[in-house]
């Protein structure tokens, strides 16, 4: 008996675990919209998958990824905007198209 008020102890506290990082909440919420679905997925593990990873927590590379993604954004339109300042600058030096032909 001794034996099986450790295991229930154990399985108790894993619970309140659960609950506490809100696995069982998720958990519930996936199984009903499983169960809420007009048409059933084909593979139930997959829509269980999908859903949970939708919600799961960033992973830390995947957010320096897309930080890094934003910076080049950032580069690459300060280079537009100094390529377009360039172009115009040089026009002033270039003569016009009409007496290039001319020669």
């Amino acid at each position: 008996m001794a034996h099986n008020k450790a295991a229930d102890s154990k399985r108790e506290q894993f619970r309140q675990y659960l609950e506490k990082s809100g696995v069982l909440d998720m958990l519930t919420k996936v199984l009903v919209a499983l169960y809420e679905e007009p048409e059933k997925p084909d593979s139930a593990l997959d829509f269980l998958k999908h859903h949970l990873g939708a919600s799961a927590p960033e992973n830390p590379e995947l957010e320096a990824l897309r930080l890094e993604v934003a910076e080049m954004k950032e580069k690459y339109e300060a280079v537009l905007e100094e390529n377009k300042k360039l172009k115009t600058k040089l026009a002033q030096y270039e003569p016009p198209q009409d007496e290039k032909h001319g020669e």
